[in-house]
């Protein structure tokens, strides 16, 4: 019982900077993409695409400050924003920035799938130290990812051509991530399948 006031107050630190780095997190990612809706429901798309690439660059010196490196999902999509963002402007031409999910979501792909070939699953080089899986489960992993890429890619290409300006900026803030994040919760059940846990070493003495 003594102990349990002990552990209390280390509790609201730990929490409270664990939601600080989350905030900055959530910020580093979505933060251009909200600004980008936010950019264009204003002042119309090139002023949106403008601010895009603004506060992308924002957010590469921010994640290279907190963490001292840049996330690869991000510089890739920084990439490509610069490109594609700079020809919508100079061309005034919208389609360059709607095809820029595509093209990242096909790079994304062929990333995964040029590991697979290779035989060195790149989900486990750059998950490995958060989750541990069997060398087949990084596999069927980094496998559905790419698949999961592919299709996201064709469905921008659905949607930019079929729908409004308007209509596509906001499946592109509001569809994509909920797809995402529903797709890596439907990949749970697999990565507890493949979890490569290290045995309870107390097994034996408990015996």
């Amino acid at each position: 019982m003594p102990q349990q006031p002990d552990a209390a107050p280390g509790a609201g630190p730990q929490n409270s900077e664990s939601g600080g780095a989350l905030a900055i997190k959530l910020a580093i990612e979505l933060g251009p993409l909200l600004v980008f809706f936010a950019a264009n429901a204003a002042a119309g798309i090139y002023a949106a695409t403008a601010c895009f690439m603004a506060v992308t660059v924002v957010a590469l010196a921010v994640a290279w400050w907190r963490y001292h490196k840049l996330p690869m999902m991000l510089l890739v999509s920084a990439v490509v924003v610069f490109v594609f963002g700079t020809l919508t402007l100079y061309l005034h031409d919208e389609t360059f920035i709607k095809l820029k999910p595509t093209i990242v979501y096909l790079a994304f792909a062929a990333f995964l799938g040029g590991g697979l070939l290779l035989k060195k699953p790149v989900l486990e080089l750059l998950l490995g130290s958060v989750f541990n899986l069997t060398e087949p489960g990084w596999r069927k992993l980094t496998a559905r990812w790419a698949l999961f890429f592919i299709a996201m890619a064709v469905l921008n290409e659905l949607v930019w051509r079929n729908v409004s300006t308007d209509a596509w900026v906001s499946f592109k803030a509001f569809g994509f991530l909920p797809l995402t994040f529903l797709f890596a919760l439907s990949q749970m059940p697999l990565m507890q399948r493949y979890s490569d846990a290290p045995a309870d070493k107390d097994t034996g003495t408990n015996a």
